[in-house]
């Protein structure tokens, strides 16, 4: 049975950098428009179906293998996907990237030390004074990006720049999905 599978706008980054504040916008301009559309928020689903699960390599990979497999089923399904979470590793992106049909990367660039400031949780603090260990971005590596479909520079363009830069993005790529228009 052949599907047609929605679009899936994964944004990757460091904690702080913006990358669920942009999603939730983009999230809130597609239901404006009347499309289906899902966030998938790292930090949520940590706490939900992968809870128990640790900060390790393999276990963050487990963590993106569940979520790109809601992801899929959503897409499949005429959903359009907004992923926001870390990814801090290439391989795990790439493993996104070869699941997901439609799949769009959208690297959400940010600065660690402008992350920092950002940081309302006090994660990087904690990390910083070794309460928090394998911490992306000091205990552990964030790979950047290889070749994203968009960057985002959050510390030097507004949310508006950056939801009009998506847009043109989807314009541009003729990505099109399923369900109201």
């Amino acid at each position: 049975m052949e599907h047609n599978y929605s679009p899936v706008f994964w944004f990757t980054g460091l904690s702080g950098a913006g990358k669920t504040t942009t999603a939730e916008a983009l999230l809130q301009r597609l239901k404006s428009e009347g499309k289906r559309a899902e966030l998938l928020d790292g930090d949520v689903l940590r706490a939900v179906i992968s809870k128990g699960l640790g900060f390790s390599r393999e276990d963050r990979m487990e963590n993106i293998r569940r979520i790109v497999y809601i992801s899929k089923l959503l897409s499949r399904n005429g959903v359009i996907v907004l992923v926001s979470a870390i990814t801090p590793y290439q391989a795990m992106r790439d493993y996104a990237r070869s699941e997901l049909p439609g799949y769009t990367e959208i690297y959400v660039d940010c600065p660690l030390e402008e992350c920092e400031r950002r940081d309302v949780k006090g994660l990087y603090a904690k990390a910083r004074s070794a309460q928090l260990a394998n911490f992306t971005g000091v205990g552990d590596p964030y790979e950047v990006p290889q070749c994203p479909d968009l960057v985002l520079r959050t510390d030097r363009t507004t949310l508006e720049e950056n939801m009009q830069r998506i847009r043109k993005l989807i314009s541009s790529s003729g990505l099109e999905w399923r369900g109201p228009v």
